[in-house]
């Protein structure tokens, strides 16, 4: 299964993280050294719902961004 939310089509976004190290100027040092670059990735928050689609239950993956705006009806 892709990590795709079904209603919005939000997905993995490509990204890095960055670590410094050193007191920055305004502090009083001599700025920040730049040590160390990785690549990751910022998943969206999926989670597993059941619904109802063209009157059949079947379960999606959405995102809680939608959940939470009402976009997508849950089943009982």
């Amino acid at each position: 299964m892709s990590k795709i939310c079904e209603v919005c089509g939000k997905k993995p976004v490509a990204g890095r993280t960055i670590v410094r190290r050193g007191l920055a100027k305004s502090k009083g040092g001599v700025g920040q050294k730049i040590t160390g670059i990785t690549a990751r990735r910022f998943l969206p928050n999926l989670k597993t719902v059941r619904t109802i689609v063209d009157g059949v239950h079947k379960k999606i993956r959405v995102c809680v961004k939608c959940l939470k705006a009402g976009k997508v009806v849950k089943a009982v």
